[in-house]
């Protein structure tokens, strides 16, 4: 994965939890968004690190 997309991917991780993130009730939250948090949020870090590495 090229610099270029990786900072693409990282940019729609990163926008995708934040609307997660904005759709988040206050009270009551469903595994499934949780899960789908986890699983973003262990993406982003991973590219993340990916991403030091090619610096």
């Amino acid at each position: 994965m090229g610099n270029k997309d990786l900072k693409k991917e990282i940019a729609r991780l990163e926008e995708e939890i934040a609307e997660l993130k904005r759709r988040w009730p206050a009270h009551s939250v469903k595994a499934e968004m949780v899960e789908r948090l986890e699983e973003l949020e262990e993406k982003l870090e991973c590219l993340r690190r990916l991403e030091e590495r090619e610096l």
